[in-house]
């Protein structure tokens, strides 16, 4: 999916999401990245929401989200949408932090559409390290 829109002052932006990456400006990410307006993190270790049950994961990237200091979290959990654990859920509310679990397109517009309202969004983006495998 292309994602048509003009640069402004809000930051990076979403152009492009297909099965194998998503491209942030010119640039395609092939591996699952945590977003913000003003920063990419391209190394998050994680290529499926079902990684988020593990406690110590759970809490890795929970961390990692929160010195971002999002008031909202996307999560993109690749071409299909899929939930993420309770406890992942669980430990971004109790800090007062909203969720929003979508397919990556869909947390593409969404992150455009909020960081273009220069909202304190994060988004997260989970890329399988194969594609062949996702269904």
């Amino acid at each position: 999916m292309d994602l048509q829109l003009e640069s402004g002052p809000s930051g990076h932006q979403v152009r492009e999401c297909t099965a194998d990456g998503v491209r942030v400006d010119n640039r395609m990410l092939t591996r699952s990245f945590l977003l913000t307006a003003d920063r990419i993190e391209d190394d998050i270790a994680l290529d499926a929401v079902q990684a988020l049950d593990d406690e110590a994961e759970s809490s890795r990237i929970v961390e990692r989200l929160l010195a971002r200091q999002p008031e909202l979290v996307l999560l993109g959990t690749g071409s299909r949408l899929m939930f993420p654990p309770p406890r992942f859920q669980a430990a971004l509310l109790r800090r007062g932090i909203g969720l929003e679990t979508m397919d990556n397109a869909a947390a593409a517009r969404t992150f455009n559409l909020l960081a273009g309202e220069s909202r304190r969004v994060a988004a997260l983006f989970l890329l399988p390290t194969d594609p062949a495998t996702t269904g």
